[in-house]
């Protein structure tokens, strides 16, 4: 734990790692609230911001084995919208593995900053995942459905939107039904900024001019969507993750086919469904992650070597390298 010292002096969020159920690390770090000089807790609640799209799939995956949804079935099908020049008969399962092809309302291929989408734009309209829709409805299509492997935030806008079509509510009420509250995970949620329930952590960013620190109320959705952007704990993510992989949220064949490699891409980035897939000698390690201004975070889960390690940080430190070099029996 010592040569770990240094490193994380300057890290602003909470650290966990677990291990066949038990703790070997856990620890909170720097203020959920810098002007009042709050600490962050093990119990703050954190945006996660593309994480979100894990409990979308999950979701999505659910109404599939009630039979109220199929993976076959399109766009053109289940939404009650023009869809202009997007192809109607991209598939649900198209959206969830990410070889849709449809406009991506924020390509990270070729934009650089979340924050950018709001100059024409303003966040403070995004409360809906239909809110979203001018951002990407008008564009063509980016390449036709299933050629390839592109992560794509608009289709897990449009699968938030095919979830509010089929049961009436919106999909973070239907979310709250089947994850958080069967899952027990209470400090979950996706909350509008500018109400934020207690216990939630401020997101910073540094402004090199002014050499100081500002709130990212003006750069990321005023509430999350389809495409990300929920609340949750250190210890709600370790309920999500024990509920999923215990078979209580879908049937352990439904499980298992969203942890398979279901899309991969030429930078062997491989993908199931909602979920990221690191391969290691002879199996993948399921993870989940999300970057906002502000906002990032990582979680993965290990079931060979029943590893449980979430980073997640209110100042936009890099806990992608953080994880990378971190190694679990160092803090034993």
């Amino acid at each position: 734990m010592n040569q770990w010292k240094e490193t994380l002096k300057d890290f602003q969020g909470c650290i966990s790692i677990k291990r066949k159920g038990g703790t070997v690390f856990e620890q909170a770090f720097g203020y959920s609230d810098l002007s009042n000089q709050i600490s962050n807790t093990l119990d703050t609640r954190f945006g996660t911001a593309s994480a979100g799209k894990v409990f979308v799939a999950v979701g999505i995956l659910k109404l599939i084995e009630e039979g109220r949804l199929n993976f076959e079935d399109t766009m053109g099908e289940l939404l009650d919208f023009e869809l202009n020049h997007i192809d109607p008969l991209v598939t649900v399962e198209q959206l969830l593995n990410h070889t849709s092809g449809i406009p991506d309302y924020y390509d990270e291929s070729i934009m650089e900053e979340y924050s950018d989408l709001w100059g024409d734009y303003p966040n403070y309209k995004i409360r809906t995942s239909r809110d979203l829709l001018p951002l990407f409805i008008n564009k063509p299509m980016m390449y036709e459905r299933g050629e390839k492997f592109q992560y794509n935030n608009s289709g897990y806008v449009m699968l938030g939107l095919i979830i509010e079509s089929i049961t009436k509510v919106p999909f973070d009420s239907y979310l709250a039904d089947v994850i958080f509250k069967p899952g027990n995970m209470e400090h979950t949620g996706y909350y509008e900024l500018d109400r934020l329930p207690a216990g939630c952590a401020n997101a910073y960013l540094y402004d090199q001019v002014k050499e100081e620190y500002y709130t990212n109320i003006y750069s990321v959705d005023v509430k999350g969507t389809g495409a990300g952007g929920a609340y949750t704990t250190i210890g709600d993510i370790e309920l999500f993750w024990n509920s999923l992989l215990g078979y209580k949220l879908l049937s352990e064949e439904m499980t298992n086919k969203m942890f398979r490699l279901q899309s991969t891409n030429f930078e062997n980035e491989h993908y199931g469904y909602g979920i990221w897939l690191k391969k290691m000698e002879g199996y993948y390690v399921p993870y989940i992650e999300g970057c906002d201004p502000g906002v990032s975070f990582i979680s993965s889960y290990d079931r060979e070597e029943e590893v449980l390690i979430t980073l997640v940080s209110n100042f936009g430190n890099n806990v992608w390298k953080l994880k990378r070099e971190l190694k679990w029996q160092d803090f034993i």
